[in-house]
């Protein structure tokens, strides 16, 4: 296959070594071009708008911006995007929360080369892909009514998109001036956001809110080691 016929694709992965392997497997395939590596959901945001890559395999938990509220300011910014999720969590609330945000296909990171290859491939062409362990569950009718967004919700009401990435990075253990700089807003707007987030969910500490970040999967639960 030609150079000009190669599907671009976007990799956005935190572990060094598995965003090195997937780029040295699809490089050898000959039908795929690499365009970009992402290490946070930051990055990948910023990535796929100027890149514009056909798909954009996407992983799930990583720092700075989680892969579902990336998925969602990427298909916000290009509706056209197509994102495949390749994650180490395959639950069912995980696989609902990307299917509703928007993602065209979901993989285990333990498939094999070959079903990667053809998800790939098949979303590429517009169609959506999910290993066969998922697609036997999705199938067997278990999926639960979700909010469309994907969101998390808490006592019936719905964070917004900036509210859930301050969420994370307050998570994540970032200072309010951290958080702003990352962003790109002001100390006073962060503590805004925050406090919202606080009212929203009936939380009145951090530590609260990174329990809650971590039973709504917004981070790693190996984070909740540093509030217990």
């Amino acid at each position: 296959m030609s150079v000009s016929k190669q599907i671009t694709v976007l990799l956005a992965e935190d572990h060094s070594i598995v965003r090195q392997g997937l780029c040295a497997l699809l490089n050898a395939d000959g039908r795929f071009q690499m365009v970009g590596e992402a290490r946070t959901g930051r990055e990948a945001v910023e990535q796929a708008a100027t890149l514009r890559p056909e798909v954009i395999l996407m992983d799930i938990a990583m720092p700075v911006l989680n892969g579902l509220e990336a998925t969602r300011q990427i298909l916000a910014a290009n509706p056209a995007a197509k994102v495949l999720i390749l994650s180490a969590h395959s639950d069912d609330e995980y696989i609902e929360r990307m299917t509703a945000a928007g993602a065209a296909g979901f993989l285990e990171k333990q498939t094999s080369a070959e079903i990667l290859t053809k998800a790939i491939l098949e979303v590429a062409r517009g169609h959506t892909y999910y290993s066969p362990a998922i697609a036997k569950r999705l199938a067997q009718g278990k999926n639960r009514s979700l909010d469309r967004d994907g969101l998390a919700k808490a006592h019936g009401a719905r964070l917004t998109s900036r509210e859930s990435e301050v969420l994370q990075l307050v998570a994540e253990g970032h200072a309010n001036k951290q958080v702003a700089a990352t962003l790109g807003i002001s100390i006073k707007t962060v503590e805004k956001h925050r406090q919202h987030l606080m009212d929203k969910l009936n939380i009145h500490d951090t530590a609260g809110l990174t329990r809650y970040a971590i039973s709504a999967g917004v981070i790693q639960c190996s984070v909740q080691l540093t509030i217990v």
